[in-house]
């Protein structure tokens, strides 16, 4: 196919792929949870909340005083996917990382630590997940930090050490939710050849 034949896709045709709202409750979920350690701004939660549809994971925690929907705020970045992630809200991130290891999951967060690999460098991941981003301006709680199982990082290569927290959990959920991908191929190759 040529350059020339390339065209950008109407709104509609967009939407054609999409997975509409009435079937969200079939739709297969990557076995990742985002938890939100005290989140400040509503901006940032409606567009975590708009990255981890986009992602389709199982949901969100939203813990200690990260804002919860309904808010105008949150939804103008999140343009509707309060209605397509569930979520729930902990009254502390120690709380919400309890209740996600009764659900088995491995908890990860998004944190410069001493022993925190790249993000990109994950090529194996216990799955489910939680994805662990902290507040705008102190990160991750770091009794939090002590008790993951491990600890990741977006790598900087400018004169700023961090990014935003929307944009650093869109960055590692995509990593993490690829990685997810990449193992169900490698197990469907397994099963098909024994």
């Amino acid at each position: 196919m040529s350059k020339e034949s390339r065209q950008k896709l109407n709104h509609e045709e967009i939407l054609g792929k999409r997975i509409p709202l009435s079937g969200i409750e079939n739709a297969q979920r990557a076995p990742v949870w985002g938890i939100l350690d005290n989140v400040r701004s509503l901006y940032n939660v409606g567009s975590i909340f708009r990255t981890s549809d986009g992602a389709m994971i199982s949901g969100l925690m939203l813990c200690g005083f990260t804002p919860t929907p309904p808010r105008k705020e949150i939804e103008k970045t999140a343009l509707g996917a309060t209605l397509s992630i569930p979520w729930e809200h902990y009254k502390t991130t120690g709380e919400a990382i309890s209740a996600a290891r009764d659900r088995g999951a491995c908890i990860c967060v998004l944190e410069q630590t001493s022993q925190s690999k790249s993000c990109f460098d994950l090529t194996e991941q216990t799955f489910p997940v939680c994805l662990v981003v902290g507040n705008e301006l102190t990160g991750v709680d770091p009794g939090l930090v002590r008790h993951a199982d491990i600890a990741i990082e977006v790598p900087m290569y400018g004169t700023k050490h961090s990014l935003n927290v929307a944009v650093a959990y869109g960055i590692a959920l995509n990593q993490l939710v690829q990685t997810w991908r990449e193992q169900m191929v490698v197990r469907k190759v397994r099963d098909a050849r024994a």
